[in-house]
């Protein structure tokens, strides 16, 4: 059947916290997630002329002939959940999180493909759960047609959409309060006793929209590599990226994250050569401490990242040994080329979406072609695949294929903190190995004592365990550490200490 193209309204939707309510109670999940579908979101999508496009497992692709359809059936199907609550507990809820967009859609085989699918699941990824996100083009379609409210977020830059989204919460009227309550709010954050700094996403300045992942990869490394120094407290990268494609005011970043210092800076690559620029800035005073910048030929891409941790580090505390700064150094690939593709499966895998990470796959596999010992690339296949276990029917050669390559990260990933944490964290997921899992997550943590990953990653497993009191203790610990961070704020917190014995 030949491709066509059409309008269409849709909506994307998945349970918020999936993964952690998989992990307490496979089978009661899934079925309780079943009943939905059929008794109520099935049927509502059917009275309001919806098409359901295809299911991930917890997720659903719909595509509507009009968007005031969508919207009214998202509107009412977010009202009816909480009825369906009645006698759960709060933290055992299942809750989905909803975004629309209208939008050019290419068809083909009853699939539907295009910018518009791909900015309705960016949309659906920034809601909170119980809530929906809509596209300006949809607030503007229907705020004289229905009677909704919305709260404008501004416009936010999303994973592989090169331009920036106005985004729109909706208000859901006589929707009782959701576990959004426990979610933080951007209020002023108290200083850590320790010195502190956020590293902003770096500019890209190459004029290439293609390089952004070279830029967002430079400034992962250098969060990783910060975070390994242990009296350092390092804000994780996924509340540090919610500002990324703002004018930033670093005195309100200061008082947002709790942090005393700023690092910024930009990313210029042209052929086979780099400019990494940075400043790093007190956000009390609003002072430039430290400005520098570094050039070199990308297969000098390590050293350059070394220089500039070690200037910021020396800039924050001038008596730093530089046996500290060395020992923030994680195991690179010896490859440039496996390097090189692992960023750019980066920005998929850390979505935690099925079909985000059938993208990452064939280059993380790539990677590993090229450098079979590069642990991290493991450990990204292997939650690729535990997403695909997961949201993918549970399927046992998925689960095998997730737990070798967990395995083999750990193996591999001595020194590689993220490695450890991600393998750990897996093998508890697909195998229930609780303690193998929170053996390779506590080295992780001894590597890297800002990891708010590893830290939300054992507030989980420990959940799942029964350690109650550690899992809301370190659940605290990633949300102080990445307050901004969706998946953080969905599968930690104080909230998780209730959870039932697995």
């Amino acid at each position: 059947m030949s491709a066509t193209r059409r309008l269409a309204a849709i909506l994307a939707a998945d349970v918020a916290g999936y993964s952690r309510l998989i992990g307490i109670d496979e089978e009661g999940t899934l079925d309780r997630l079943k009943a939905i579908r059929a008794e109520l979101i099935d049927p509502m999508i059917n009275e309001h002329r919806g098409r359901i496009v295809k299911t991930t497992g917890d997720g659903l692709l719909v595509e509507f002939g009009s968007v005031v359809d969508a919207l009214r059936c998202a509107t009412e199907w977010q009202r009816a959940m909480p009825h369906r609550h009645s006698g759960t507990p709060v933290d055992d809820r299942i809750e989905f999180r909803i975004g629309i967009n209208v939008g050019d859609v290419v068809v083909e085989d009853s699939d539907i493909f295009g910018d518009g699918v791909n900015v309705a699941a960016r949309l659906e990824a920034l809601a909170k759960p119980g809530g929906i996100c809509v596209s300006r083009v949809v607030r503007d379609q229907v705020r004289d047609k229905l009677e909704v409210e919305f709260n404008d977020r501004g416009e936010q830059r999303v994973k592989n959409i090169a331009r920036p989204i106005r985004v729109f919460d909706v208000r859901i009227a006589d929707a009782p309060a959701t576990l959004t309550s426990a979610l933080p709010e951007r209020t002023t954050l108290a200083l850590p006793d320790k010195p502190s700094i956020a590293v902003l996403s770096f500019q890209n300045m190459s004029g290439d929209p293609e390089q952004e992942y070279f830029a967002d990869g430079m400034v992962e490394d250098i969060i990783t590599a910060l975070s390994r120094i242990r009296w350092l407290f390092v804000i994780a990268r996924n509340s540090s990226f919610t500002y990324k494609g703002q004018a930033v005011d670093v005195k309100r970043v200061g008082r947002e994250l709790g942090v005393r210092y700023v690092l910024e800076g930009s990313v210029r690559k042209a052929g086979q050569r780099v400019r990494i620029s940075g400043q790093l800035i007190d956000t009390e005073t609003g002072t430039h401490l430290w400005a520098n910048r570094f050039d070199g030929c990308l297969e000098d891409v390590f050293d350059l990242q070394d220089e500039l941790t070690m200037s910021v580090v020396g800039a924050i505390e001038p008596t730093l040994r530089k046996a500290e700064i060395e020992r923030a150094r994680r195991k690179r690939p010896e490859s440039l080329d496996a390097y090189d593709f692992y960023l750019r499966a980066l920005p998929f895998a850390s979505t935690a979406m099925p079909e985000n990470a059938e993208k990452a796959l064939p280059l993380l596999e790539q990677a590993i072609q090229r450098e079979p010992d590069y642990s991290v690339a493991h450990a990204l296949i292997a939650w690729c695949h535990e997403q695909r276990y997961l949201r993918g029917g549970l399927r046992a050669e998925v689960r095998a294929i997730a737990s070798s390559h967990a395995r083999a990260a750990i193996a591999a990933g001595g020194d590689d903190a993220l490695a450890l944490a991600i393998g750990g964290f897996v093998i508890a997921a697909v195998e229930r190995d609780f303690d193998t899992g929170l053996e390779a997550i506590d080295r992780s943590l001894t590597l890297s004592p800002s990891s708010a990953l590893a830290f939300g990653f054992s507030s989980i497993i420990r959940a799942w365990k029964g350690d109650h009191a550690m899992a809301a203790e370190h659940g605290n610990a990633a949300l102080r550490l990445s307050p901004y961070d969706p998946l953080s704020a969905a599968d930690s917190g104080p909230g998780i200490a209730s959870k039932s014995p697995v």
